[in-house]
């Protein structure tokens, strides 16, 4: 279950985080828990790391801990974070991968991103310019407890008929960093 103010428990949240326009132009940085608690627009990034295994290519999610100050036990991606100032959302995305699942990722490619807001009941707000990533997954996986409850391997068409058939248990901005993803996965396929 949430926290009331489960930010004051976050240890990064004096992190320095990218401010951006809508155009993804930074515009200044402000702390993570300035950005999460003002609503500011800031760079993000969500990552969908694949296998290739015997019945075809598969998808890892992750389902957020019970710790996390937004969309605690809900499923996403599997891994999103923010650069901090200073880093690049690729050298970010490959540092946040290792602390947060334990593996590393070959061939991160950006492939999309959107802006995207969405407000919480415990006060704080998500607005990012979040960029999509998909990478091959490689090594094994060790996930963080505090960033990380449970992990899954899933195939496209059954992550299709979840996001359709069960939304409820998806974070808000997973319906677009998957679909984005697997739109770009089938049209490399047809090509």
């Amino acid at each position: 279950m949430m926290e009331k103010d489960a930010m004051a428990n976050d240890p990064a949240r004096n992190d320095r985080l990218i401010l951006t326009d809508a155009s993804d132009r930074s515009i200044g940085t402000a702390t993570k828990e300035q950005a999460h608690r003002q609503g500011l627009l800031h760079r993000a990034f969500s990552v969908l790391l694949f296998r290739e295994t015997e019945s075809g290519r598969e998808y890892l999610l992750s389902r957020r801990a019970a710790e996390k100050y937004h969309s605690a036990g809900l499923w996403a991606n599997s891994c999103c974070s923010h650069p901090r100032e200073g880093e690049t959302v690729l050298s970010a995305a490959g540092k946040r991968i290792s602390e947060e699942l334990g593996c590393t990722a070959k061939g991160l490619t950006e492939i999309g991103r959107f802006v995207y807001r969405a407000a919480f009941p415990n006060g704080l707000i998500e607005y990012e310019s979040d960029h999509v990533l998909l990478g091959r997954f490689a090594g094994s996986l060790h996930p963080d407890p505090s960033e990380v409850s449970e992990t899954r391997w899933i195939h496209a068409e059954e992550l299709n008929g979840l996001l359709v058939e069960k939304p409820e248990q998806f974070a808000p901005w997973a319906f677009t960093v998957l679909s984005m993803a697997l739109a770009y996965e089938e049209n490399r396929t047809k090509q």
